[in-house]
């Protein structure tokens, strides 16, 4: 029995998710001097409490290594507080560089989801471009300088829409993550790995 007037914490109604790394480098071959931009799509339990949801690098151009990659090692940090895991929050990414004509043209959209796991993670991620659906729009693209592109990046990590789009792959970019989670099991959600790789990086209980 608790003594009198002592203090009861009261039980969590959140957990909070915190994610930082970078965005690390691309690979785009026959592409120089691109910049990236990102940023979250999340579900509507999910709220932002510090951080950046959005952001954009600088230009990088291609090392002179045999991968010839592009190196941005631009920073992501941000802290989410949600109810329950429904709609994870994914990173969007979005690259852009120089055409022929010197306009800024879209290079690759790209996403992935956080890492459901605390620890320390790198991913890969696919790039792909939109692609016009006939030979004449392909033309006009390339004389114009209007290449397309979505409206809104958000929309490929969403599920409405993206069967009548046709695109096609191209490039690479490698995203590294570390991520704690605090408060999950007190709600009932296990997330911890089976092996931990690195200790100071765990779910706080």
């Amino acid at each position: 029995m608790a003594a009198a007037g002592a203090a009861v914490c009261p039980s969590p109604t959140v957990f909070l998710l915190m994610v930082n790394g970078q965005i690390e480098s691309a690979q785009f071959p026959g592409f120089d001097d691109l910049y990236c931009k990102y940023c979250f799509v999340y579900g509507y339990d999910w709220v932002p409490t510090a951080g950046l949801e959005e952001g954009i690098s600088q230009i990088t151009s291609k090392n002179r290594n045999i991968q010839q990659d592009l190196v941005w090692n631009f920073p992501i940090d941000i802290t989410f507080k949600s109810t329950n895991p429904f709609g994870w929050p994914q990173i969007v990414i979005s690259v852009y560089g120089p055409d022929v004509f010197g306009n800024d043209v879209v290079r690759g959209y790209g996403a992935v989801h956080v890492p459901f796991t605390p620890g320390r993670h790198k991913r890969t991620i696919p790039m792909f471009v939109p692609e016009s659906t006939s030979k004449l729009q392909k033309f006009t693209s390339w004389f114009t300088g209007r290449h397309p592109e979505f409206t809104d990046p958000k929309v490929i990590a969403q599920g409405e829409g993206r069967e009548v789009t046709r695109v096609r792959s191209q490039g690479f970019v490698t995203v590294s993550f570390n991520v704690v989670t605090k408060d999950m099991k007190k709600l009932g959600y296990d997330v911890l790995p089976l092996s931990t790789p690195n200790p100071s990086l765990t779910s706080i209980t």
